[in-house]
């Protein structure tokens, strides 16, 4: 439990992010530019702090652990997640396969978060 504790205001500005991120989509384009800018800083602070936790973990990953495995899935979910947003905001490509893309990010991002922090607080 001790582990999942680092996590939580992590946790807690995910959820923000969502709030945020809905309410965006809700308001429709072209987009709240206040809105906006709080929904990217606060998914950039959440990562920013996440990465900061794992950190200070010490031994946390080995080769080819199924760990490993969660983490890169939720940074590559991450990865996606801002690109795809700021792809849907420039209005550059296609914006229902961009918003498809952001949606398959948080649910890669929320399994492989919830496969990470599952195994971390798995008692060995």
């Amino acid at each position: 439990m001790q582990i999942l504790s680092k996590f939580t205001l992590s946790g807690i500005l995910l959820a923000l992010t969502l709030i945020f991120g809905f309410w965006l989509s809700r308001a429709g384009k072209p987009y709240n530019a206040l809105l906006f800018n709080i929904h990217k800083l606060i998914a950039l602070g959440a990562v920013i702090l996440a990465v900061i936790q794992l950190t200070k973990i010490p031994g946390l990953l080995t080769p080819f652990s199924l760990l490993a495995v969660g983490l890169l899935l939720t940074a590559l979910a991450v990865i996606a997640l801002f690109v795809s947003g700021a792809l849907m905001s420039a209005g550059k490509l296609s914006y229902a396969l961009m918003l498809t893309l952001h949606r398959l990010g948080l649910a890669a991002l929320v399994l492989g978060s919830a496969l990470a922090l599952a195994l971390l607080t798995k008692k060995p």
